[in-house]
C-alpha cells in the first residue's frame, strides 16, 4: 500500500518589512494551547487517482472555507514527514485576511475514552508570520518549505 499523501498551499505576501507567510493553527484537543510547532501549512490528506494538485486546491476550501487565491503558482516540491506522510506545497502570493475563514471541521471521540463525540475545527486560527516567526510555528517536517520558497522568490531591495 502506499503511504499517505497530502497537498497545500502556502500563501505569501509581500510588506513594508518583507515577506510573510499564512499558517493555519491545528484545530482539536490535541493542539489546543500550543503554539510552537502547531502550526501547519494548510492542507489535508488525498488518495490517488487524486492528483496533488487538485487536492492542494480543494483542501484549501475545506480547510478555510475560501476559494484557493488566483495563481501563478510556484512549486515547493514533495517532503517527507516525520511521520512518513509525504506532503506536496505550492506557494501562491495572496493578501488573504484571517478574520474571513469559515473552517471545516471533524469529529473525534473526546475526552479518549469517553465514548462522546465531539466536533471541532480542522483549523481553528489562521495568521501571517514573518519566515523567522513561522519557522518556530510549523511542524518540523514543513518547514522545509519556507525554505524554498526563500530560494524562489526575487530578492527586495
Amino acid at each position: 500500500m502506499a503511504g499517505r499523501r497530502s497537498a497545500g498551499l502556502l500563501l505569501y505576501r509581500r510588506g513594508a518589512h518583507g515577506v510573510e507567510v499564512l499558517l493555519a493553527h491545528m484545530g482539536g484537543p490535541l493542539w489546543a494551547g500550543r503554539d510552537t510547532a502547531a502550526w501547519s501549512v494548510p492542507k489535508g490528506e488525498y488518495v490517488p487517482p487524486e492528483e496533488a494538485w487538485d487536492a492542494a486546491l480543494r483542501e484549501f476550501e475545506e480547510e478555510l472555507g475560501l476559494p484557493p487565491p488566483e495563481g501563478p503558482y510556484l512549486p515547493l516540491g514533495e517532503a517527507r514527514q516525520p511521520s512518513r506522510k509525504v506532503v506536496t506545497v505550492w506557494a501562491v502570493e495572496s493578501d488573504l485576511d484571517p478574520e474571513r475563514i469559515v473552517p471545516g471541521g471533524f469529529e473525534m471521540e473526546w475526552p479518549r475514552g469517553s465514548g462522546e463525540i465531539r466536533s471541532f475545527p480542522e483549523v481553528d486560527r489562521v495568521a501571517w508570520f514573518s519566515p523567522e516567526e513561522a519557522g518556530e510555528r510549523l511542524v518540523r517536517g514543513q518547514r522545509v518549505f519556507l525554505e524554498r520558497l526563500a530560494d524562489r522568490l526575487p530578492s527586495q531591495g
